[in-house]
């Protein structure tokens, strides 16, 4: 996302810098030839402590969970090298995502002494445990910035009520999906037996491979399904790290075998081009615990694919207003999920319809509303 808002930026005739911790990342070359991009040195864990103490002295209580942690939080190490690049740039505006960057970009500010306008944005719900101790820091850090946003507006309701941020003070920007090149990819050439369109329906899945995304769950509806109809289940995607990875695919191998349609069940991993296989699936179904926004619903819309989701918080039941352009499902519901399955292979949706829907979180779009928060008239 932040890759497709520096590019739109450039292209606006800003100079647009990225900041990164590695500069040497799967992501480098997507990359814009038009975007500077700079690795930040790391410093040491007690210097980061001491850094964010000194930029928010009156937060201390709240900063307990990072400043007195047995590890700081990655990236945090940097905090001292973003300080400087701001002091040396002295950069307009700031954009940051996600809490701990967001963080950091508060007290690099602070650090530096720049007076830009920082945006900070919110893509996952604080109310999920994992973050909740992180809330009384998100209240007070946020609160310094001169614009909060959320990606779509439940997260927005989500962060206001569990974050105790006024609301009014929240806005909602879409993540910056669809684009030209996208749909281009999508008409790419795919080499694959099961998508040729002589077998039976394929049902795609796409994500990172963690809890979050709750593949288990898709696995067992498409057992369910499997027993009523000929179908297949690809499911792209890989964990953080790769002994994860082949951690989780063995997991979920071993359930596909347990129930019986090991031999109609892949995980080939990540790709860069999950585009032409949405266009070529049957059905794409996001089993998600819990999203900010769910891209991947957007993406295989605008590829043409219909869809199915789970009815988490916080994204997809935006997306689909409200189930007119897909079921929503609850999550972990097995059986509804295998039926919502079966009730799209029946009576295939406007395939149309859904890529005007898609077209609403195209990359114009979101660059536009971006730049209009960040530099109010």
């Amino acid at each position: 996302m932040m890759l497709s808002l520096a590019a739109g930026f450039t292209e606006r005739g800003h100079q647009v810098d990225l900041l990164v911790g590695n500069a040497n990342g799967p992501l480098r070359s997507l990359v814009s030839p038009k975007v500077r991009l700079v690795e930040l040195e790391s410093g040491g864990e007690w210097q980061a402590r001491g850094l964010a103490w000194r930029a928010d002295p009156t937060g201390l209580v709240r900063l307990a969970p990072i400043v007195l942690a047995r590890r700081v939080p990655k990236g945090l190490v940097q905090l001292g090298a973003f300080a400087r690049e701001l002091a040396s740039a002295r950069p307009d505006a700031l954009v940051s995502a996600t809490p701990h960057p967001n963080f950091q970009a508060v007290w690099a500010r602070r650090l530096s002494g720049v007076p830009l306008r920082l945006l900070v944005t919110e893509h996952i719900a604080p109310s999920q445990k994992a973050r909740r101790m992180l809330i009384p820091l998100v209240r007070h850090t946020y609160a310094q910035a001169d614009a909060i946003a959320a990606v779509s507006r439940a997260l927005g309701d989500d962060l206001a009520r569990f974050a105790g941020i006024p609301r009014q003070r929240i806005a909602t920007l879409y993540n910056p999906v669809v684009d030209d090149a996208m749909l281009e990819k999508a008409r790419a050439p795919l080499d694959h037996p099961w998508l040729d369109g002589s077998g039976p329906p394929v049902v795609l899945g796409a994500g990172r491979l963690s809890d979050q995304k709750d593949f288990p769950t898709l696995i067992r509806a498409f057992a369910l399904l499997r027993r009523r109809r000929p179908a297949r289940l690809v499911i792209l995607g890989s964990a953080k790290v790769h002994a994860k990875t082949v951690e989780r695919r063995d997991e979920l191998l071993a359930l596909a075998a347990e129930l019986g349609v090991a031999d109609d069940v892949q995980l080939p991993g990540a790709t860069e081009n999950p585009f032409a296989w949405m266009a070529r699936a049957s059905v794409f179904a996001l089993s998600s615990r819990f999203e900010g926004l769910g891209n991947v619903l957007i993406e295989a819309m605008a590829c043409g694919c219909p869809v199915v989701s789970t009815d988490c918080e916080s994204g997809p039941a935006e997306i689909l207003a409200g189930g007119r352009l897909g079921p929503l499902v609850p999550v972990g519901d097995v059986p509804a999920l295998a039926a919502a399955l079966e009730r799209v292979l029946d009576a295939t949706p406007d395939r149309d319809a859904l890529r005007r829907r898609a077209a609403e979180f195209g990359v114009d779009r979101a660059v536009d509303a971006y730049l209009a928060l960040l530099f109010p008239a």
